[in-house]
């Protein structure tokens, strides 16, 4: 008679052991990648989002992909340098203008405001009123007013330089992550579908693909609407003649990529306009203002539900919902969570067979008797 083999015991503590050891490895990467970890997520981000543009660039450079990455690259990099080339280019010029008047106005005193100021909307008379009663102060009362105000700016020039340098480092480093996933995404989304196959099997797989679409489609619908709303809205302040409208258009721009819509700019430009008296151009840009403003309504859920398909609340929760949680990062992050999660949990539930969904049954109401 032979003896039953030994079944395998269970070393509860080696279990441990290798449970905690897993643990320290995974926090300790963490850890040293906690610095990294917002840049990585922007960059793929802006990978996933972009995808179909290097695939196009990729076909007219004859399929060479080192060609369409560097195109990618360059134009990703004139986007961030620029505008920050512009801001110092701007502060440089006009450093001289600052010195003068700095000077003038220690030797001859504050001049009265400037009859622009009345143009800014909402704050212009407010801002001419402070303005001409520091002109009505002495040399030595003047400096003793605005000293204070003189070391807080200084201090957070300061502040904002030291903060700028390292906002240029992460920008720098947001652009070469997303040149190496440019470069290599296929064998890194394979490597991601392989490590989700492994844990939920073709499930997993989906998943990742799920979250690829809900990246380009909220990207495209969000970027889209507010580069057309800033445009609509620019073009109404320039035609109805508000001042700045180039730069109010600019702000409009990232208002709308920060899902607050151009309603910030033109409530205050319409404002402006009936308080000056002007009623023709402020009737129209009224009218022009609600239009642009319920664009938003119609233009983002079409290019968001051509991507992926998804309810149109869940996305726009997932928007709303990122940004308050995350930052402007969470408009990309807060959908994709509940896109997955949405899929994940419709897909474990349909797994029972014995559950059949519920149909909305149409009452039966007894009709009167005819008489």
């Amino acid at each position: 008679m032979t003896d039953a083999p030994a079944q395998p015991q269970h070393d509860l503590a080696r279990t441990t052991l290798a449970i905690l050891l897993i643990g320290l490895l995974i926090g300790g990467t963490f850890w040293v990648m906690q610095s990294f970890l917002p840049m990585i997520v922007w960059a793929t981000t802006i990978a996933v989002a972009t995808w179909p543009l290097l695939l196009r660039f990729e076909h007219w450079f004859g399929n060479r992909r080192g060609l369409a990455v560097t195109a990618m690259t360059l134009l990703l990099l004139l986007l961030f340098v620029v505008p920050l080339a512009a801001a110092f280019t701007a502060i440089y010029d006009n450093l001289p203008k600052l010195q003068e008047l700095a000077q003038r106005t220690r030797d001859v005193g504050l001049a009265p405001a400037p009859a622009w100021f009345l143009k800014i909307p909402m704050v212009g008379a407010r801002l001419t009123d402070s303005w001409n009663e520091l002109s009505r102060l002495s040399q030595d009362e003047l400096a003793a007013r605005l000293q204070p105000y003189l070391r807080d700016a200084v201090q957070w020039l300061r502040a904002s330089l030291q903060g700028l340098g390292l906002f240029i480092v992460q920008l720098l480093l947001i652009v070469v992550i997303t040149a190496i996933c440019w470069a290599n995404g296929e064998v890194a989304a394979d490597g991601v579908r392989r490590f989700f196959h492994r844990l939920a099997g073709p499930r997993g797989a989906r998943m990742v693909t799920l979250a690829g679409q809900a990246i380009r489609s909220v990207a495209l619908g969000i970027l889209v609407t507010a580069v057309l709303q800033s445009v609509a809205g620019g073009i109404g302040l320039a035609v109805t003649g508000v001042p700045f409208a180039g730069v109010l258009t600019a702000a409009m721009l990232i208002l709308g990529i920060a899902q607050l819509g151009p309603a910030p700019v033109l409530i205050p430009a319409l404002i402006w306009q009936f308080s000056q008296g002007r009623t023709t151009p402020g009737i129209v840009l009224l009218v022009w203002t609600v239009v642009v403003t319920l664009m938003d309504n119609f233009v983002r859920p079409i290019l968001i539900r051509r991507g992926v398909d998804l309810p149109l609340l869940l996305i726009l929760a997932g928007v709303i919902g990122g940004m308050l949680s995350f930052g402007v990062i969470g408009l990309f992050v807060g959908p994709v969570l509940l896109a997955v999660s949405y899929t994940l949990i419709g897909e474990w539930i349909d797994m029972d067979p014995t559950l059949q969904p519920v149909k909305a049954a149409t009452p039966e109401v007894p009709l009167p008797p005819v008489a």
